[in-house]
């Protein structure tokens, strides 16, 4: 009985058993494949937990490139030429302006815009008859004033002989009555004649003697008064005088007349114009004297001195020069400067354009890159240093120097042999990391 137990055991089982087993079975199955499917949930987060981890520690945002849309540069050692390239504009060395010192009518041009002229050429005629009239009043006023003192030194010399012809007459009273006196007193002492008589005589030439001193007097003060009159008359006459000198001065001046040597321009009146009091003529240029005049972003305000170097080219030749002059004022973001020649340039003219190559500094040893349109987005505050495989570049801050149009000096953060790009950075400034494919 014991044997037949386990062969027993092999036969089928009833069907409700059979079905409760089956049960059994599948929910046993279902419990590990949830357990699973759990910890391969975990594993995905973590996964993608860990990648973004990564990816913000080791480069942030990053974008897929063409390889072949960008430009790669090497890092080297060189010198670097401290100079930045301008152009300039041929000015004269000296000019002079023309200004109408009072307006007028232009009668007649008497030479042409551009032409050579010498110091007191005429080249223009004006009329002005406001100004004519004037003269004329100043001149009738300076004739007047000196009818007035021709008046008053005739006056003062008839009271001068008015008064001299008074004391002859006053001198002669006082001789003859001396005498009469005198013979009055030996005749009174025989007593021929009364003393009342003598007394008389007395009298009469004590009056002339009173009188010719007051006559003395109101011709001195005749006099003094008459020539302070005088006086005040001449101050007068000699200030209408220069008035008039003055206003013949201007309507003489109505002929315009070169004050210098030179090349005249910006003469361009014409026949019946009206010029103001003030108005602006033409300029007569130095024909043998030229600088340039520059204009320089004001980058470099800092940067540019007096009797820094410069060359220029025109032609086949190359021109040396030195800044003559810096003007104060920035306008538009640059500032100007005169620069004059070592030697005179030939067969120039005014407003002619040169290229410029301003010297700033010594050249000297350094790290080098190329000078690209990348450092306009960047500032040349940070690169993308391309990998040794050259399959990305990642982000690196840097810190550039001095350029040129060719190269930028490197004071920190590359390696003469690493490789930049130094293509236009337009399409990826916030990215970190570039991929090139």
């Amino acid at each position: 009985m014991s044997k037949v137990s386990p062969i027993a055991d092999n036969r089928p089982e009833p069907t409700v058993g059979i079905s409760g087993q089956g049960m059994d079975r599948v929910v046993a199955k279902k419990r590990p494949t949830g357990r699973i499917l759990a910890f391969v949930a975990l594993a995905v987060v973590a996964a993608v937990f860990v990648w973004w981890l990564a990816s913000m520690l080791l480069g942030g945002r990053s974008l897929s490139v063409n390889a072949q849309k960008v430009f790669v540069s090497d890092v080297t050692v060189g010198t670097f030429e401290d100079f930045i390239p301008l152009r300039g504009r041929l000015v004269p060395r000296s000019t002079v302006y023309l200004d109408a010192i009072e307006g007028g009518r232009v009668e007649q041009v008497l030479v042409e815009d551009g032409a050579l002229v010498a110091a007191g050429d005429p080249i223009a005629l004006l009329s002005n008859t406001n100004l004519q009239l004037e003269v004329l009043g100043r001149e009738a006023a300076v004739t007047e004033q000196l009818n007035n003192m021709r008046t008053i030194e005739l006056q003062l010399e008839q009271n001068r002989l008015s008064h001299k012809r008074n004391l002859v007459e006053i001198d002669y009273q006082v001789v003859r009555l001396n005498r009469s006196i005198e013979r009055q007193r030996e005749l009174a002492a025989t007593e021929l004649v009364s003393q009342s008589t003598v007394d008389d005589l007395q009298d009469e030439l004590d009056y002339y003697v009173r009188r010719r001193e007051v006559t003395l007097e109101s011709q001195a003060t005749d006099a003094r008064m008459q020539t302070q009159q005088l006086q005040q008359l001449r101050d007068a006459g000699d200030q209408l005088q220069t008035s008039l000198t003055f206003a013949r001065k201007n309507l003489e001046d109505l002929n315009v007349r070169a004050p210098v040597d030179g090349k005249l321009s910006g003469f361009n009146i014409e026949v019946g114009e009206s010029i103001v009091r003030g108005g602006r003529l033409g300029q007569i240029d130095d024909p043998d004297g030229y600088k340039l005049n520059v204009e320089i972003d004001e980058f470099y305000l800092g940067r540019v001195d007096l009797e820094q170097v410069a060359t220029a080219e025109l032609g086949n030749r190359s021109y040396d020069l030195k800044v003559s002059k810096i003007y104060p004022q920035v306008n538009g973001g640059q500032f100007e400067v005169d620069m004059v020649f070592e030697d005179e340039p030939t067969g120039v003219r005014r407003g002619q354009t040169m290229q410029v190559r301003l010297t700033l500094g010594d050249n000297s040893d350094a790290v080098l890159i190329p000078n690209g349109a990348f450092y306009q987005e960047t500032g040349g505050n940070w690169v993308f240093v391309v990998a040794p495989d050259g399959t990305e570049a990642v982000r690196r801050p840097v810190r550039l120097g001095r350029r040129n149009t060719d190269v930028i000096e490197v004071l920190d953060g590359l390696e003469p042999g690493e490789r930049v790009i130094t293509s236009p950075y337009t399409s990826y400034v916030g990215m970190d990391r570039l991929t090139l494919d």
